[in-house]
């Protein structure tokens, strides 16, 4: 069992050491901002980035109620409501379906 641990513990390292090294190489692709939006792109943004966008901005809206006592005092309340609930549904809600900046 000890010299299948050692093995393991080996290859694990080794593997981890030659595809940090690899990643490295993939980070490299040529992918510009002027390439046109593919399919892929608009499911991903209707699947995980919209709904990511719902969940922030309920959550900033809890985040908001929270931050009530400091902001009051401070006269930022306009600001803070439009950091944490404002902006997230915007994002969600209000943006083009192909989004070039996303």
């Amino acid at each position: 069992m000890k010299t299948f641990k050692r093995w393991l513990s080996f290859f694990l390292i080794l593997s981890f050491l030659a595809f940090g090294f690899y990643s490295e190489g993939l980070s490299w692709e040529k992918w510009t901002k002027d390439d046109p939006i593919t399919d892929e792109w608009i499911v991903m943004d209707i699947l995980v980035a919209r709904p990511l966008g719902i969940v922030a901005g309920i959550v900033g809206s809890g985040l908001f109620v929270l931050s009530l006592p400091f902001s009051i005092p401070t006269q930022s309340v306009g600001k803070m409501s439009e950091i944490l609930i404002e902006r997230p549904f915007k994002f969600s809600f209000k943006r083009e379906l192909p989004d070039e900046a996303m």
